[in-house]
């Protein structure tokens, strides 16, 4: 059997939709894990791990998801500074 996946170049008929199926599952996958993190945050769980892999998952598709998580990322490294220099 020699039997290959198609090699979906931009030319290629199936381009387009593998494309656009791509694209649904990182959105539906990213959703999910989106708001099972936000469900956790008042159910128990670990909200502050689930969040931003989900926002990462968005990220690999949507430039506002990356923005997002490039915030969160800031704004816990400040938080991290500030408690730092209180135990200090």
């Amino acid at each position: 059997m020699n039997w290959k996946w198609p090699d979906l170049h931009r030319d290629h008929p199936l381009h387009l939709p593998y494309r656009w199926m791509k694209r649904i599952v990182i959105t539906l996958t990213g959703c999910t894990v989106l708001a099972v993190g936000l469900a956790m945050t008042v159910l128990p769980g670990p909200a502050f791990i689930v969040i931003p892999a989900g926002l990462a998952i968005l990220g690999l598709e949507f430039a506002w998801a990356r923005h997002t998580l490039q915030a969160i990322r800031k704004r816990g490294a400040l938080i991290v500074e500030a408690a730092r220099s209180k135990l200090s």
